[in-house]
């Protein structure tokens, strides 16, 4: 061995664990990003469709119609979608809600109250480089609407 190899394998070691190091890294960050906004919105589809179903029924037992209760219901989810977006530190512009009804009018006993949601997430670092880069995930939950009748 001559002096010039001194040191040698110590480099190519520290260059060879970087070159590997980085991209696992990135797939950790990656993946517990799309975790989390898959937490988020499986917990905004059962708190959105809970909330509306309380909401409503609320309603309807002090007196409201149909179509009060089910503004008030999807006031209610509105609410809940903007409380747990924030919790999980998701911005509401890439959320989007949907809240159906099973039965018309909505809130009818025995129905159930629909609501699905969809995250778009874009990948960290990709997503500056590449504008239209993003993944999506999605979510669903349904409540039922309790037996009470008004």
């Amino acid at each position: 061995m001559t002096e010039r190899d001194d040191g040698a394998a110590v480099v190519e070691f520290l260059l060879l664990s970087l070159l590997l190091l980085i991209p696992i890294v990135y797939l950790v960050l990656t993946l517990a990003q799309v975790q989390s906004a898959a937490f988020a919105a499986e917990a905004v589809a059962r708190d959105a469709s809970r909330a509306a179903v309380v909401g409503g029924v609320d309603a309807l037992q002090n007196g409201a119609s149909f179509a009060e209760a089910e503004r008030e219901a999807r006031d209610r989810a509105n609410s809940a979608v903007a409380i747990t977006l924030a919790d999980f530190r998701v911005d509401s512009q890439d959320a989007e809600v949907s809240l159906t009804c099973s039965a018309s009018p909505c809130l009818t006993a025995g129905s159930e109250v629909q609501v699905s949601v969809a995250i778009e997430l874009s990948l960290p670092g990709i997503g500056d480089l590449i504008p239209g880069v993003a993944v999506q995930v999605g979510a669903s939950g349904s409540s039922p609407v309790d037996g009470y009748v008004p």
